[in-house]
């Protein structure tokens, strides 16, 4: 996901903004989920630290005024990701044994399959609310050099 990130360095930037970014948004999850179990700790817990790690990525890249669409790309297409997720890793469970070529699956690995089944969509809704945010996050920037582009292009011309 560094390739998110325009300029050079992208891959230690990334990196040290993401796990600061993602750490802040664990602690708060999960203070969220503890304080009300269940779904509603859920919504609390992605809601906060949806909000603490937009905050955080728009002041890394210099872009508060784009804060609220940040924070709101992160948790919708993260909540998305986590409760389709969810009900999908139901639907998996709630499946007769599974079977591939005659031979059923025991139910712990049917437990598993259900888990990363879960995981693939709680991974891409993340992921796609994390590359929206970065998306958001580096407009002017992207404006910025389209800028430069044209005025070198201009100046060639001449």
């Amino acid at each position: 996901m560094h390739r998110l990130i325009i300029g050079p360095g992208s891959l230690s930037r990334f990196y040290k903004l993401f796990g600061i970014t993602f750490a802040a948004y664990s602690v708060l999850w999960i203070v969220g989920w503890m304080a009300l179990r269940g779904h509603p700790g859920s919504l609390a817990g992605l809601l906060a630290g949806t909000a603490a790690m937009g905050w955080m990525l728009t002041r890394a890249f210099d872009a508060m005024g784009m804060a609220l669409k940040v924070m709101a790309a992160l948790f919708v297409l993260n909540s998305l990701g986590y409760f389709v997720g969810g009900w999908m890793e139901g639907v998996v469970m709630g499946m007769k044994p599974l079977s591939l070529s005659g031979s059923a699956f025991t139910r712990p690995a049917q437990v598993a399959i259900a888990k990363s089944v879960w995981g693939v969509f709680y991974g891409l809704g993340f992921g796609a609310g994390l590359g929206l945010a970065f998306h958001f996050c580096q407009a002017q920037t992207r404006a910025m050099l389209s800028e430069r582009q044209l005025e070198s292009a201009a100046a060639l011309k001449s």
